[in-house]
């Protein structure tokens, strides 16, 4: 299957955001040594945010599409209390400024792929007869 026309990105535009931890690290020639993984999107930046295998029966997400708008501020206040040295999450709040106002550019997004995976992905693969469902 063509990773672009995968039903779990549906309706998705070319450019999108997903909040991401700065301590997340995949290196995506690791999964491209699986050859039942296809890496569905992905970043320079972020790098892999949704993997899936061959069967959409795993799928894994390393980004935090559930955040709500103000997650990730407060862990980022959290920590410039502790005295951590981290900088300012890259597009979220509008100019860098963490005094303003985070602006929501990923909710959409993650509605789209909680609904698309529900539909696409449980809804119309799995069997009546749950004794039909195959295993792993």
């Amino acid at each position: 299957m063509e990773v672009a026309n995968h039903p779990l990105l549906k309706g998705f535009d070319d450019v999108f955001f997903v909040p991401h931890s700065r301590h997340t690290e995949i290196d995506t020639a690791d999964i491209e040594l699986c050859p039942t993984l296809n890496v569905l999107a992905s970043s320079d930046e972020a790098g892999a945010y949704i993997i899936a295998d061959r069967s959409n029966r795993q799928i894994f997400i390393t980004g935090h599409a559930e955040y709500d708008r103000d997650t990730l501020k407060t862990e980022y206040l959290r920590d410039k209390e502790k005295g951590l040295e981290i900088e300012v999450p890259k597009n979220y709040f509008p100019h860098d400024d963490p005094s303003m106002t985070p602006l929501i550019t990923w909710q959409g997004h993650a509605s789209l792929m909680y609904s698309n995976w529900l539909n696409f992905c449980v809804y119309q693969e799995t069997p009546y007869d749950l004794n039909d469902l195959t295993s792993f």
